[in-house]
This record gives structure tokens, C-alpha cells and sequence, in this order.
């Protein structure tokens, strides 16, 4: 049994949390939302009233968020994480997907204060989450992910890990980049597909089954034909703050990104009309509007 402290208890980290719980680990949870919190408390879990006393004597830290304020408020801000008192040598694992600078910043502050640091954001969607199969996307010391492994398992199935800090976020940034520009091209598909009078349904049936089907094209091709949006897999603003992540990055690595930057400013024009809550998929409306 390992003492973990979870912190964010969103559409991903109420999941993750209960499969640790599960795992037999001693868990301690924070959410800012405490009500978020009494599914964990319910199944066994201790809460905590701030970041600090959630993290009291842990082995293990795990955050997952909603992006660079978030992260940095519960690590460095008042009552936050550091501010705490874990176990020594504890590891600290930030699965929040947040730009590369952060990351690599926040890492070297946890060094400073004696933790072992993971940069550590997942893919697999709130299903893989709670069925314990997330994908993790791994920076850091190949012995500090070892160490972490056996708690990472409990729900995870697969582990990439792709070099120091800073590598998993780069990676996470580009994925959900390319993300982005699947979702575009799709709803872009769908808009011709409509002016043409084709049946929009055997359309998005199609496309999900056909040679450009991926996982991105089966889940959101019938929202954008059916314009059902209100079921949220993954919220347009969390896509659009993504891919505005990867795109500065890949700038800041002087690549240039055309693609990229359409997307990612369709994204953008979708949250500034309000529609950032809703799915991604809503960026459909974005095209038929232009």
C-alpha cells in the first residue's frame, strides 16, 4: 500500500482516483469543487480542505487539471502543494496537460523542494479513465517512472516514456494538435458533404469505417452530422487551449505550422462564440458559418 494524494477530480481524475483506490492504495483526494469529491469520500478516500493537507506525508502527488493557471495555483500558490509536507523523496506526478514551458518549469521547483518530478499527462478519454486503460506519456528519470509504475498501473494499460521532462508534454501537445486538425477536417468534410445532398448519416458512417477513419473520426463525424454537441467527450475550449499550447511551442522550436494554425483558430473562433463548453464536435457549426 502506497500513500497518495489525488488532486482534480474532473471528467479524467475522478476516475483515475478510484481505480488507485481500488488498487488498495491509501488515498487522500482535493477538488476545488469539494462536492466532486464525495464519490471518492463515499468509496473510501480521505479529503482534504487544501492542496497542502491533501499531500500531508504522501509517497505520491498526483494532479490532473484543466491547464497553466490551474497547475501553477495548486503547486505554487497559497495553501498549495509545495507548501505542504509530503514523505521524503516523494514523487510528484503532474498528468495535467499544460505547454512545455510550464512543465519543465514546474518540474525543476518540485527538484528544488526534494520531490522526484513526472511529466505525465494521459490520453484515452474519461472511458479510459474509468475502465483503468489510459495511455500515459511520460518525461522524467527512468528510475523515478519505475519507482511509480505499480501506482500508474492501477489505471493505466500502456506507458510511453519519451525522454526527460518536458518529452511527454511535447508529445500530448502534438497528439491533441493533430487532434484538432482531424476535428476541422471532418467538420470541413461534412459542410461539402451537406451542399452536395448526401445523407449526412451514411456519410459520418462511412467516413468512420473508411480509409481515413480514426478513433477522432468515428467519435465525432455523426455529432457533426446529427449537430449533437451537448454531450461532452472533450470540451471545444479544453481542444482549443491545446492546440494553442502546441502550436506556441512548435513556434518556439521555429517550425512552421499552417495546419496547425488553421485549426487551432478554428477553435479559438468557436470559444469566442461561446460554444467552448460543448464538445469539440461544435466547431461543425464554426464551418457551416463561414
Amino acid at each position: 500500500m502506497t500513500k497518495i494524494a489525488f488532486l482534480g477530480l474532473g471528467h479524467m481524475g475522478k476516475g483515475m482516483a478510484l481505480n488507485v483506490l481500488k488498487a488498495g492504495h491509501e488515498l487522500t483526494v482535493w477538488n476545488r469543487s469539494p462536492e466532486k469529491a464525495l464519490p471518492l469520500a463515499n468509496a473510501g478516500a480521505r479529503t482534504a480542505p487544501t492542496p497542502a493537507l491533501a499531500v500531508e506525508g504522501a509517497e505520491i502527488i498526483i494532479t490532473i487539471l484543466g491547464d497553466d493557471r490551474s497547475s501553477e495555483q495548486i503547486w505554487l500558490g497559497e495553501d498549495g502543494i509545495l507548501s505542504g509536507s509530503m514523505a521524503a523523496n516523494a514523487i510528484a506526478v503532474e498528468s495535467t496537460t499544460v505547454s512545455r514551458d510550464w512543465m519543465i518549469t514546474l518540474g525543476s521547483r518540485c527538484v528544488e523542494a526534494g520531490l522526484r518530478f513526472l511529466d505525465c499527462p494521459v490520453t484515452g478519454g474519461p472511458p479510459g479513465a474509468d475502465a483503468g486503460s489510459l495511455t500515459m506519456l511520460v518525461g522524467g528519470e527512468a528510475s523515478t517512472l519505475a519507482d511509480a509504475t505499480p501506482v500508474l498501473e492501477a489505471y493505466s494499460k500502456r506507458i510511453y516514456h519519451f525522454g526527460p521532462v518536458g518529452a511527454g508534454t511535447a508529445y500530448k501537445l502534438i497528439v491533441n494538435t493533430i487532434g484538432a486538425v482531424q476535428a476541422a477536417a471532418v467538420a470541413e468534410g461534412i459542410a461539402v458533404a451537406r451542399e452536395a445532398g448526401l445523407p449526412l448519416d451514411m456519410v459520418a458512417e462511412a467516413l468512420g469505417t473508411g480509409s481515413v477513419a480514426s478513433p477522432m473520426t468515428t467519435y465525432i463525424a455523426l455529432r457533426m452530422a446529427q449537430d449533437n454537441h451537448d454531450d461532452v467527450r472533450f470540451a471545444a475550449q479544453w481542444r482549443s487551449k491545446d492546440a494553442h499550447y502546441g502550436v506556441n511551442m512548435a513556434h518556439g522550436l521555429g517550425c512552421s505550422t499552417p495546419v496547425f494554425d488553421a485549426a487551432t483558430a478554428l477553435f479559438k473562433s468557436a470559444v469566442d462564440d461561446g460554444l467552448g463548453p460543448l464538445n469539440e464536435s461544435v466547431i461543425a457549426r464554426m464551418v457551416e458559418k463561414a
